[in-house]
């Protein structure tokens, strides 16, 4: 039996996305059919969408999808139709690093998130008897419906709105992840995160929780960082071309003790390295692209016991790391839904747009 659904479909890269009519095959014995509540947009989309990663086309992408199950195959049994849910990332289940519940450094992660098809070859959708590849992140969730294996969904509480918590399954777990799994940040600690977008929103948030005792937010929009103040920075830094630690030092600050990375500019990695304190750990969030080296004095790394650190996903296990997330939502500890602007589902190039230009931080589109 086959669903229909609506999808935004990818047919070439760089290009935009169009609404079409798809028809949605069956869950295996191990995966979930998903009708989408709504989906966040990630700056990821947007690297597979320009071909910087090798995404099949055509291809529906998104992988912040959040709704309720409609039908599950017959080896699932942590959701049932009705549970409403929340979708993260693929994972293997079976590897070193998914039996050590480490989930996000899978051997398998890339050909399951990335190739855009079951790790048997198969798609779950068609448009007019032709394959259109699915399973981007275990998902495609820029549909109103989507089949992912059991692993990637996390059950959601009934009382809170599925169009908020949707960008948990990504950009906020992954910078309030790589503050509290991957770094581990103390507190009474130092923290740069550079770039105010949703992660290193969620990574500022994040370190306020840690109880840090500076967080150091740097970016080039003086909006953001007004916005920084009020989730938890304790200085906002323009970016102007002059070196990090020239910036930390006119804000009174010798160095730091953890630096993210979300922007991806490797000039700013090289200057963040040399404004660690001993000890200090770059952590590495954003997404590189293939051939761009770091430049690193190893004298200075050696002498101070300085570290390079790379992080997916903020090192998370979903099923675990989640719903601890939605906790810190309660106490109002991790108000992302701060960073969210909503846009109709048919809406969803001018919200790619929003979120490209700056103006919105967290666009979601919503389906329901």
């Amino acid at each position: 039996m086959k669903f229909q659904a609506q999808a935004a479909v990818l047919r070439e890269p760089a290009g935009k996305m169009t609404i079409e009519s798809v028809d949605v095959g069956e869950p295996m014995e191990n995966e979930v059919l998903v009708e989408i509540a709504a989906c966040g947009i990630c700056h990821t989309d947007m690297v597979m969408r320009d071909g910087h990663l090798p995404i099949p086309v055509p291809v529906v992408l998104g992988h912040e999808g959040a709704g309720h199950v409609v039908a599950v195959g017959s080896a699932v049994t942590n959701v049932k139709p009705g549970d409403p849910v929340i979708m993260s990332f693929a994972s293997c289940g079976t590897c070193p690093s998914c039996v050590s519940h480490d989930p996000a450094y899978c051997h398998e992660f890339f050909p399951l998130n990335f190739f855009a098809k079951r790790s048997d070859g198969s798609t779950a959708l068609s448009a007019q008897g032709q394959p259109v590849h699915s399973h981007i992140f275990g998902q495609s969730a820029f549909a109103t419906h989507a089949i992912a294996p059991a692993r990637n969904v996390v059950k959601a509480p009934a009382d809170l709105p599925l169009n908020r918590l949707a960008p948990l399954g990504c950009g906020i777990q992954t910078g309030a992840g790589a503050v509290l799994n991957s770094l581990n940040v103390q507190a009474g600690s130092s923290v740069l995160v550079m770039g105010a977008g949703a992660v290193g929103m969620a990574a500022i948030m994040a370190a306020r929780i840690a109880g840090a005792q500076s967080i150091i937010a740097l970016d080039l929009s003086q909006t953001r960082l007004d916005l920084s103040r009020e989730l938890g920075a304790t200085h906002a830094l323009v970016s102007d071309g002059r070196p990090v630690s020239e910036l930390l030092r006119a804000a009174g600050l010798s160095g730091v003790d953890y630096a993210i990375d979300t922007t991806g500019v490797p000039a700013l990695l090289s200057q963040a390295l040399m404004a660690l304190n001993a000890r200090g750990v770059l952590g590495l969030v954003a997404a590189y692209p293939p051939g761009v080296n770091l430049s690193a004095e190893l004298a200075y790394l050696m002498s101070g016991g300085r570290r390079i650190q790379g992080i997916v996903e903020g090192s998370s296990d979903p099923q675990d790391f989640i719903p601890k997330l939605i906790a810190y939502h309660r106490r109002g500890l991790l108000p992302f839904d701060r960073l969210i602007e909503f846009f109709p589902f048919s809406a969803i190039n001018e919200a790619i747009e929003a979120g490209e230009s700056g103006r919105v931080i967290k666009p979601v589109v919503t389906m329901t």
